[in-house]
């Protein structure tokens, strides 16, 4: 998630502040619990599985093309 932010606040100019895990439903609401798990995520077995293998950028490289941010 800090990723993420730090690459939308980036393109968008817009400060990014670290939330202490603790804080997270404070600061987000009901969204705060879904921020505040550990729960790291592959596709290795959705393309073992599938016989898949992406063909696009991931997230980061999509969000640093820049084309959600035109103005």
């Amino acid at each position: 998630m800090r990723q993420i932010a730090e690459r939308i606040g980036g393109h968008l100019n817009l400060p990014v502040a670290s939330i202490p895990v603790e804080h997270a439903a404070e600061h987000f609401g009901w969204l705060g619990p879904i921020f505040a798990m550990d729960a790291p995520a592959s596709s290795a077995l959705t393309q073992k599985l599938m016989e898949w293998h992406p063909a696009r950028p991931g997230l980061l490289a999509d969000l640093d093309a820049g084309h959600y941010f035109t103005h």
